[in-house]
């Protein structure tokens, strides 16, 4: 884990609403209480996507665009050299050798690239059924690997294969991760390999994602204040 992120950044919220008046609202409404925003396909496909994260980072917030770009080298460069530009501070790719070494040159200024090491939603059958004859842990420590090889700055894990990557894996590898649930909210379909923030934290996680248990709490501020507590609690 690195130790010099400022603790308030730590919590990434993600704006999983339709459209960019949604996403304004939401960010005006956790007001100080989120100072790190994560933009994902859904919004990239709504109006005003660009408008969207030009007035997060007027709003001085910092913006991870999580696209995971997947296609020819040149393509996925050209992607992320435009991302550099208008001040994104994390962007992903989820894609082989070549891919990342792109991502990797084209990026400027602050902007961090992340490789996508096995979606959250995935389990061990899944990944069966993919044709992998690998364990999700194995496959997430070899992507790992592959992607520090590439120049990347870090990966997107779940919380459940960080233990083993602080272990085997480089001490400047950022770990962002993503299917975190506070214990209320554990019950969703979709998302398979979940953690809670302070379990996530104490494990060696960096940065976490949390999306619908703030968007969707009663008064999303508290909720949001609440996991910044948590992690502050497992830091201390």
């Amino acid at each position: 884990m690195r130790t010099a992120i400022p603790t308030h950044e730590r919590l990434i919220c993600a704006l999983d609403v339709p459209d960019a008046e949604a996403a304004r609202a939401l960010v005006r409404q956790l007001g100080d209480a989120v100072s790190f925003y994560k933009i994902g396909m859904e919004l990239c496909m709504a109006p005003g996507f660009f408008e969207l994260l030009d007035w997060l980072k007027a709003e001085h917030k910092k913006v991870f665009v999580d696209l995971k770009f997947f296609d020819i080298p040149e393509t996925v460069a050209r992607a992320i050299r435009n991302l550099s530009e208008r001040g994104a501070d994390f962007a992903t790719v989820h894609g082989n050798q070549s891919i990342m070494e792109a991502a990797a040159k084209a990026k400027s200024g602050h902007t961090k690239v992340l490789a996508v090491t096995a979606l959250t939603s995935l389990d061990q059958g899944d990944l069966d059924d993919l044709g992998f004859k690998c364990d999700v842990a194995e496959l997430v420590l070899s992507r790992a690997r592959r992607a520090l090889q590439a120049g990347c700055d870090g990966v997107v894990s779940s919380g459940l294969e960080v233990p083993r990557l602080r272990l085997e894996a480089p001490r400047e590898l950022i770990c962002v991760t993503p299917g975190i649930r506070p214990v209320a909210n554990r019950v969703e379909a979709d998302q398979k390999r979940i953690a809670t923030p302070a379990a996530a934290i104490k494990a060696g996680a960096d940065y976490l994602v949390i999306g619908r248990p703030i968007r969707d709490a009663a008064d999303p501020r508290a909720m949001a204040q609440a996991i910044q507590l948590e992690i502050a609690g497992a830091l201390a």
